[in-house]
């Protein structure tokens, strides 16, 4: 097909490209790939040579009807459907939902709970970050670290296995505290033994072979700068937020849980190595957070308090008055919203989930624009999404 038909095929006539187009357009699919990548995610580009024209994300692969099985089930039921969302950092999706539903429930948390569930949360974090680090570095051509990585977030999986018993999906935290309290095997302390290795040794290492490597910096510096502007216009969340220099953070600017009681910084990016908010300014952000979330940890336990760690008993079925409540968090993607109405049963009439990997994807269509295709798998690498929690 002709540029120019093409052109009016797709509406492009009226737009205002200040770029000249040299070759006829082709379209290519990006995608989908296998889950164990970046997900089950197809980008429809359309390119001119090696430059993207235009970029269209089209998901749905994974849709689950999550959202529509919670007025099925009772409240403590569906806490297992979060697990499914960011399966790299479930801990932090089941955080999501409990707050929310506790908040449109009325119901108290115990302080030991709430530490606990800042202490798990924290965990899931570091290891969904060891991934974003060890893929990312894979999709630039660096192999070894995803070994490196991978080694570390087996430690974090014998951990929460030991608290929750799961290694991956663990359906921990229940409307009113969690399930179990923590193992009487020193459990503590070797948390704070893992973290102190973490801090120490293993983030450094990280830096010199990933982060501070030449041919990586070249990859990442300036490529997918993203302005304030145009985060705040997509509404982008998390490390991507950040990354393009605003210091927000849920635990911080809308405190939670126990987070209120710890103190730690909120790493953004500072264009070190090129603008601020390009790609290596995102990776960075989240190599820098790993270290914040090792001091959460290590606040958490030193304060523990005694006490219950459930409110209701574990087999209670849990009611909650008509209303309606929101409640938002931070996972390890971003915001992580949940809007609950509920109509006075076991059940809500509407839960609806706020997914930061959803929000933050858009972004692409405006960024990708005018981008290397060797640049966009950089870009999309940089956001670190997961599809099962932007489908649901």
């Amino acid at each position: 097909m002709a540029t120019e038909e093409k052109k009016m095929n797709h509406g492009w006539a009226d737009q205002d490209h200040s770029r000249e187009i040299k070759s006829e357009l082709l379209e290519l699919n990006m995608g989908p790939q296998h889950p164990a990548t970046h997900g089950v995610l197809r980008l429809l580009l359309e390119t001119d040579g090696e430059i993207v024209y235009k970029v269209t994300p089209v998901l749905g692969y994974l849709h689950r009807c999550a959202e529509k099985i919670a007025e099925g089930i009772n409240y403590k039921q569906w806490v297992v459907y979060t697990d499914r969302f960011d399966y790299l950092a479930p801990m932090c999706c089941n955080h999501a939902y409990v707050t929310a539903m506790e908040k449109v429930g009325q119901i108290e948390v115990p302080d030991r709970a709430e530490h606990i569930r800042c202490i798990v949360a924290e965990l899931s974090r570091v290891a969904s970050h060891l991934i974003a680090l060890a893929t990312f570095g894979l999709d630039m051509g660096a192999w070894s670290p995803l070994l490196y990585c991978f080694r570390e977030r087996e430690v974090i999986l014998d951990l929460l296995e030991r608290i929750a018993g799961g290694r991956m999906l663990y359906n921990y935290m229940i409307p009113g505290g969690v399930r179990y309290d923590m193992p009487k095997d020193n459990w503590e302390s070797d948390v704070i033994d893992f973290i102190t290795m973490l801090e120490n040794k293993k983030l450094d290492d990280y830096n010199n072979l990933l982060s501070y490597n030449k041919i990586f910096i070249g990859r990442l510096s300036n490529v997918g700068v993203l302005s304030k502007q145009d985060c705040f216009d997509y509404g982008c969340t998390g490390p991507v937020l950040r990354g393009s220099g605003v210091k927000f953070d849920c635990r911080k600017d809308d405190p939670y849980g126990a987070y209120h009681k710890f103190d730690f910084d909120i790493p953004v990016g500072l264009g070190e190595m090129g603008q601020v908010g390009d790609c290596w300014d995102r990776y960075m952000v989240r190599v820098r957070e790993i270290s914040e979330s090792c001091k959460i940890i290590r606040q958490a336990i030193e304060t523990m308090p005694d006490g219950s760690y459930q409110t209701l008993p574990l087999k209670k079925i849990v009611k909650a008055p008509a209303g309606a409540a929101f409640s938002r968090t931070e996972s390890s993607k971003g915001e992580l919203g949940h809007y609950i109405i509920a109509d006075g049963g076991q059940r809500p009439f509407r839960n609806k989930v706020r997914s930061p990997s959803f929000c933050n994807l858009q972004i692409i269509e405006k960024a990708g624009e005018g981008m290397m295709v060797s640049d966009l798998v950089a870009f999309v690498g940089s956001l670190d999404i997961v599809l099962g929690e932007i489908d649901r």
